[in-house]
């Protein structure tokens, strides 16, 4: 009998940093994650990972031009991580996590907090995410590259008090977004539909930021940015929900295999393809073909 052991939950911050090249290793292997709130500061790079059948992409550019993201997860129950390494861009990130009882605590003694915090606070996989503004970009980076003197006692010193500060100002961003909705200019509104064509046009090769940002004349951020002001999901959501949707349609008109599918959809795992094939449309993609 197999037994599993639910891993610990610390009691205190957490604050880690990468600056290095980026793993293109297959990795099919699940890891244990507990209940944490968790930021995350990709200052360059890709990150793409899978938790309970969802997939969670975060793109902020290459070394080229970079286009910092802050992505805010909560973790409301134990569950299992995948990682899927396929890209080659440097990773440089600022990751930072809080176990759930200090969150809720924390709430709990503020009983006039705000209502987006707490409808944030309390859906499992609620996301959120913004472009940081320089001086966030600025305290991230004293977090990747500390003063030499910093070791030791002084450096977790260091790093927490940057990382108290970046979850200050995620969370206050995200709170503003609920009373103070950013309205797209009619400029953005141009420069996000000219996106959408394009990626209309190219779905399935996957296109990627930098390859938009080329054809369009657009740099990567202003996409990002103007893309979700006018349409209300991200580019690469929008990219995977146009991918399976033409695997769907590829299904019910040609009956192609499920595997097949899968790589439409831009999936390398039919089992995954499923999964979210399952989750957008309500049937597994058997249940579609021709």
């Amino acid at each position: 009998m197999n037994i599993r052991i639910k891993p610990d939950i610390p009691e205190h911050l957490f604050v880690g940093a990468m600056d290095g090249p980026a793993s293109c290793t297959p990795d099919d292997d699940f890891y244990d994650i507990w209940p944490k709130f968790l930021v995350m500061v990709l200052l360059q790079g890709q990150q793409h990972f899978v938790m309970d059948g969802e997939h969670f992409r975060i793109d902020a550019g290459d070394e080229e031009s970079p286009a910092p993201r802050v992505f805010m997860l909560n973790i409301a129950r134990a569950c299992t991580v995948q990682f899927v390494n396929e890209s080659t861009t440097p990773l440089r990130k600022v990751m930072i996590s809080a176990p759930l009882p200090w969150i809720d605590r924390l709430i709990r003694s503020q009983p006039t907090s705000m209502p987006r915090l707490r409808a944030f606070f309390a859906r499992h996989l609620a996301t959120f995410d913004f472009a940081p503004s320089r001086h966030l970009t600025q305290i991230a980076e004293q977090i990747l590259k500390p003063p030499a003197a910093m070791t030791g006692e002084l450096l977790t010193l260091h790093r927490n008090s940057h990382a108290f500060d970046i979850l200050c100002q995620a969370c206050s961003i995200l709170v503003q977004e609920e009373t103070a909705p950013r309205q797209p200019t009619a400029l953005g509104r141009r420069q996000g539909e000219k996106v959408r064509d394009y990626i209309l046009a190219h779905a399935c090769e996957g296109p990627t930021l930098e390859r938009i940002a080329r054809a369009v004349g657009i740099s990567t951020s202003s996409i990002q940015r103007h893309f979700k002001e006018r349409f209300g999901v991200t580019v690469s959501d929008f990219i995977r929900q146009e991918r399976l949707e033409t695997a769907r349609a590829a299904l019910e008109r040609d009956g192609i295999p499920i595997s097949q599918a899968a790589y439409l959809a831009g999936y390398r795992n039919p089992s995954s393809f499923t999964t979210a094939f399952k989750k957008a449309y309500g049937v597994s993609p058997k249940h579609r073909r021709a």
